[in-house]
């Protein structure tokens, strides 16, 4: 499992109502339904990931997030969690105020394209960084908003978002001291709980 979906856990009560938008194959729900007795709803895209989800058990239905939400009542949920899709969503700033209006809390986690590293590709190769955790070429990305740690915390203080937790994973299996001291430069991923 990836780090940033078993921090996400830590986050999550026993027996909470979760939405997960984008929930890719199920893993996330998967997890919290066998160790903390979630009642979990997925929404995804991928006509592949829902067939995944549909064989571990996982309850999911077909939705664009980048379309309303607007089938889902306020505070129908505790949780709504939303990991690896902010970058690629084509109005970010309005589903973030979707997840806080169905849930009470909510858990995004993005790729910080403020990295040294991919600061560093840009600098001296003069091209959009492509990496193992950055696979694809600038024309085919699904990443169409490069956010940092900074301009995600700007937009939460601009929307009134109050950040509840966050953590800053240095690689892609651990939470590195210079993540934690300078996230906008060597956070890989930002994981973010929040609220109103």
């Amino acid at each position: 499992m990836r780090f940033d979906l078993a921090l996400i856990q830590d986050w999550i009560a026993p027996s909470a109502r979760v939405l997960d938008l984008g929930c890719g194959d199920g893993t996330l729900l998967a997890a919290l339904r066998d160790n903390k007795q979630i009642d979990g709803l997925g929404v995804e895209i991928d006509a592949h990931d829902i067939t995944r989800c549909i064989a571990r058990g996982i309850n999911v239905i077909e939705q664009d997030l980048n379309s309303s939400l607007e089938n889902f009542r306020d505070a129908s949920f505790d949780v709504v969690v939303m990991t690896l899709a902010l970058q690629a969503l084509q109005y970010p700033h309005r589903v973030l105020d979707e997840m806080l209006r169905i849930g009470s809390e909510g858990i995004v986690t993005f790729p910080n394209f403020g990295h040294w590293r991919a600061r560093n590709y840009l600098v001296t190769r003069g091209r959009m960084p492509v990496s193992k955790f950055l696979p694809y070429t600038w024309y085919d990305t699904p990443n169409i908003h490069f956010c940092t740690v900074q301009d995600f915390e700007a937009l939460c203080a601009e929307k009134n978002i109050r950040i509840l937790d966050r953590a800053m994973i240095g690689g892609t299996d651990n939470r590195g001291t210079l993540a934690r001291l300078w996230p906008n430069l060597f956070a890989v991923t930002a994981v973010y709980h929040i609220g109103r």
